[in-house]
């Protein structure tokens, strides 16, 4: 199914958050995750279940596991308003084409011949 004219919202790229958007659905849902997360990682701690938690073959897993816990006490995934406002804004313009973006393929092919040809010239 095709739509003749622009669905309600789409038209335009949103590119600032009202306080609703800001404290509710960002601000309070980081909050729960990040707790969420501690809780989770404590649960592990508490049960014994820390085997998840060595990546590498010389990791102690409790050890690992410690360690997350005690680290994840101390982030913080809430951003601040401005910073996601010029995110959105940057989405934005690249969507719009305001912003020329290339793909990562393209970058290294373009760097990958750059260093065979200093590389030859040496």
């Amino acid at each position: 199914m095709t739509f003749s004219k622009a669905i309600l919202s789409t038209d335009k790229p949103k590119t600032t958050l009202n306080w609703w958007e800001y404290w509710i659905g960002h601000c309070y849902m980081t909050g729960w995750q990040s707790i969420r997360s501690n809780f989770r990682m404590w649960r592990d701690l508490m049960s014994s279940n820390y085997e998840g938690y060595g990546l590498m073959k010389d990791d102690d897993p409790y050890e690992e596991c410690v360690e997350w816990f005690w680290a994840s006490l101390n982030e913080d995934d809430v951003y601040p308003k401005e910073f996601l406002e010029e995110l959105l804004q940057m989405c934005a313009d690249i969507e719009s084409g305001k912003e020329k973006v290339y793909p990562m393929e393209d970058v290294m092919e373009n760097l990958t011949k750059l260093i065979e040809e200093d590389d030859d010239a040496e």
